[in-house]
């Protein structure tokens, strides 16, 4: 199915009923708008909702487009760089808005010796901000639905490889947040008390790593 926006695009759309109260839009990868709607919503009203919330649909139209721009690029710690082979090149290095490489697989070496050596350096910082803090250990892991786990009962925090791409500043925050869970189970006041004290600046980097 498709729907005509106000500025003359075409957006190609899929209804998925769900067992839930609110409707739900998604834009996915394969540039298809995805709306979980309730059971008894009809199709002349997600319509309506759809041009109610036509503004906010475009905008995730666009996110999604300029992340399929980035497939290219190498994006570290929160900057964008053009990737530039060159087989000359001895290391990894970073030359204006380009990284030189003398592989694909130099690179991709490079980024999991930076995910041990910024992370793990990140961790120690952030586990001065706590008093009291049970002995842990930390690992990493490709996630595509969170940016780090904490297991209070082994005591295990994971972090997600993709927070390489991410501002240290968010790097921090996941930690601290991870570390949180430690002495707080749940995300109520209590939580976000315990991170507001270590991340006074958490709401807005919770905004970010959604953007």
């Amino acid at each position: 199915m498709t729907y005509q926006t106000s500025n003359n695009n075409t957006i190609e759309y899929e209804i998925i009923r769900k067992k839930n109260k609110n409707i739900y839009f998604r834009v996915k990868d394969d540039l298809k708008l995805y709306i979980y709607a309730p059971m008894y919503l009809s199709g002349k009203s997600i319509l309506k909702l759809i041009a109610e919330n036509e503004t906010q649909i475009l905008k995730m139209y666009e996110h999604k487009e300029d992340k399929k721009k980035d497939i290219d690029k190498f994006i570290y710690l929160g900057k964008k760089y053009y990737i530039e082979e060159d087989a000359s090149v001895i290391s990894v290095t970073f030359k204006d808005q380009k990284v030189l490489t003398p592989s694909q697989d130099a690179l991709l070496e490079f980024t999991r010796e930076k995910i041990e050596e910024i992370y793990g350096k990140e961790i120690e910082l952030c586990k001065k901000c706590f008093s009291r803090l049970p002995e842990f250990t930390w690992r990493v892991r490709d996630m595509k639905t969170r940016w780090g786990v904490c297991n209070t009962k082994k005591n295990i925090i994971t972090l997600n490889t993709e927070l390489i791409k991410k501002d240290i500043e968010l790097i921090d925050y996941v930690i601290i947040h991870e570390i949180s869970h430690f002495f707080e189970g749940n995300h109520g006041k209590k939580f976000w008390h315990i991170v507001s004290l270590a991340c006074p600046n958490y709401k807005e980097c919770r905004k970010k790593l959604k953007e």
